[in-house]
């Protein structure tokens, strides 16, 4: 089709768009710059207004993001310290039931001791009796042992109730 027409025809077609965009394009500048210094303050308020809010939801999102990440974070401590409480509860009851168990230990060891002291009282005073008794046997065991071989015998009747107060008294 394009070897009917002439090629200056074409060239003319050619230059007459290219030369139309080009004064759009100029007219399109112009008309923005015009635009622009016409402009109501008030729009441009506006779209200021528009790009902070969506400024300010982005950051709500990011914020809401961060908070439930907080949340589960949070609910994870939560239970962590929920763990610690009751291991805490549970060796606080452990101490009370040592200390009580200490305290009586320690009251049966000092009965234990009393006891042990008193028993250790009685036996030296048994010891000791038993020492008097050995010392008052071996005395009667004399006096009978002299009496037996005849020492005592020509004693008159004033040295006898002086021996039997001796064994009285003794």
């Amino acid at each position: 089709m394009l070897e009917e027409f002439p090629e200056p025809l074409t060239l003319a077609t050619l230059a007459a768009f290219l030369s139309g965009w080009i004064v759009a394009k100029i007219g399109a500048y112009i008309g923005r710059k015009v635009r622009a210094r016409n402009q109501d303050p008030r729009d441009v308020r506006i779209r200021s207004l528009e790009a902070d809010v969506r400024v300010a939801q982005s950051a709500i999102e990011k914020a809401k993001a961060k908070l439930q990440e907080t949340a589960g974070e949070l609910s994870e401590t939560q239970k962590i310290l929920k763990e610690r409480d009751g291991a805490l509860t549970r060796r606080e009851q452990t101490i009370d039931q040592l200390r009580a168990d200490l305290k009586d230990s320690v009251k049966k060891t000092r009965e234990l001791r009393e006891e042990l002291a008193l028993r250790a009282t009685e036996n030296v005073r048994s010891e000791v009796k038993l020492r008097e008794v050995e010392t008052e046997l071996s005395v009667v065991q004399a006096s009978t042992d002299l009496l037996a071989t005849g020492v005592l015998d020509f004693m008159t009747d004033s040295d006898e109730d002086d021996v039997q107060v001796f064994k009285a008294g003794g």
